[in-house]
């Protein structure tokens, strides 16, 4: 005899997945992000040399910040040939663990009057392993939130991923504020070693998360029709290298928050005399600010023409963004931090959006690879060279103002890409993308994306 299953789990996939989503990113952008907090404040002191000038010794505790982004896209490329081969689930997994494994090495790496130049190559080493498990991470967990859920919702649910990186961005900050009341002798002894430790604790929570995790619906398809390619990367490149070029070329502006969270926190505290719990305090205000603003980039543009959408978003940024500089170089505490709230409104609202807008550009069987690979292109070449890039202005002008134009140019090359993506892939969230087009034929979909078959939820048992 057969029986319809129970509808209910799959009603709550969609939810857990997206929960997945947000929990697992929160874990590796903590992570991630501590990293970059303690390379502004401590990295310069502990792993290198006390001889050096202490701009230098910054600038070469974000060199090894750049190291992590430059390890990106080796990540991308690896996890995102797992995961458009052996599903979004298992690529997850992984990254998670290695990542926590990387972290904690990081927290109880020796300094250099301990172990000398092994110190700064044993962080180096350390931050790539980050670099290569955050590089698997974000594409996955975009796309284990949006597979799941009819097309006209993806890019909503897609937003629950993009969560993860201002609350493990605050909850990193937020560690760092309270250990920022130690004498100085003792955060830099081992105080900055905490949040590091604290991320064994993070890992077992998003994996217990993880663990209970399904497949998403669209992967399902592609595994069950085995309909997976050999190599994704070869076809990416093949076919594709075009959307993967102007989809790295949307993003520059997102990684404007690494001239807030990085190099400007290096600056305001060693150069324009800002306590360290004070500024702290402004970035945690303004990562408040990005979690509550960044939804409603998705939102926006789920409900008009992406490209209008984007253009409202992106436009309060030429301005905000040079701006938020000379709040904070005037050293009025309560200027510094509108300036930062205001800034960081329109590009978190685009972060919102983003990662959805380029889950629809690329095909399920090769979406992980394409996307990833889209992603740390950017940030190798954007990501983390801007706190470098940063500081180095700095150093060489002794003004801002070289600062404040570089951020102003992120903003109008993301808006100039993504109109043109859009004009490319469409332009119309409740309209399958030139992309979901080609899987509805491939994998026997109707237009809503769903199988037109109308079967049973992929998974799911019908005996008795």
């Amino acid at each position: 005899m057969h029986r319809q299953s129970d509808p209910q789990p799959a009603d709550r996939q969609p939810r857990r997945a997206a929960a997945a989503a947000f929990i697992g990113t929160t874990i590796e952008w903590y992570d991630f992000y501590i990293y970059g907090l303690a390379a502004a404040l401590v990295f310069g002191k502990v792993f290198f040399a006390k001889t050096l000038d202490p701009g230098i010794a910054t600038l070469l505790s974000f060199v090894t910040l750049w190291a992590g982004f430059a390890a990106r896209p080796i990540g991308g490329i690896i996890f995102g040939h797992l995961g458009d081969k052996i599903g979004r689930k298992t690529t997850l997994i992984i990254t998670l663990i290695m990542m926590g494994l990387a972290t904690m090495g990081i927290g109880l790496l020796p300094s250099y009057t301990q172990i000398g130049v092994w110190a700064p190559a044993g962080l180096v080493i350390l931050r790539v392993l980050q670099g290569v498990a955050v590089g698997g991470e974000w594409g996955g967990a975009v796309l284990i939130a949006s597979e799941s859920v009819p097309k006209r919702k993806s890019i909503l649910y897609s937003a629950f991923a993009q969560q993860g990186s201002p609350t493990g961005n605050l909850l990193a900050t937020v560690v760092f504020f309270f250990l920022s009341v130690l004498p100085t002798p003792d955060f830099i002894l081992w105080g900055w070693r905490i949040p590091f430790l604290l991320s064994a604790v993070l890992v077992i929570v998003g994996l217990v998360m993880r663990l209970r995790l399904e497949e998403s619906d669209d992967m399902k398809r592609v595994l069950q029709q085995k309909k997976t390619v050999k190599l994704p990367l070869r076809e990416v490149l093949r076919d594709h290298w075009g959307l993967v070029l102007l989809g790295a070329g949307t993003l520059p502006l997102i990684h404007v928050t690494y001239l807030k969270s990085n190099f400007a926190l290096s600056w305001a505290t060693k150069e324009l005399g800002y306590s360290q719990g004070t500024f702290l305090g402004i970035i945690a205000i303004a990562l408040v600010v990005q979690f509550l603003t960044q939804p409603l980039g998705a939102l926006l543009v789920s409900r008009m023409d992406m490209r209008r959408a984007i253009c409202l978003m992106v436009l309060p940024e030429f301005l905000l963004m040079p701006v938020m500089f000379f709040a904070i170089q005037s050293k009025v505490y309560w200027m510094a931090l509108a300036g930062m709230c205001l800034a960081t409104i329109p590009h978190s609202m685009f972060y919102g959006a983003i990662g959805g807008i380029l889950a629809r550009v690329f095909p399920t069987r090769i979406r992980y690879t394409g996307l990833s690979l889209a992603y740390q292109l950017c940030s190798l070449v954007v990501g983390g060279g801007t706190p470098v890039f940063a500081q180095w202005v700095l150093n060489a002008t002794g003004s801002i103002v070289g600062v404040a134009i570089s951020s102003a140019l992120y903003a109008a090359l993301s808006l100039a890409c993504t109109l043109m993506l859009l004009n490319r892939t469409g332009f119309r969230a409740d309209e399958l993308s030139s992309a979901e087009q080609a899987d509805a034929a491939d994998l026997g979909l109707d237009q809503a994306g769903m199988p037109a078959s109308a079967p049973q939820p992929i998974g799911k048992t019908v005996t008795a």
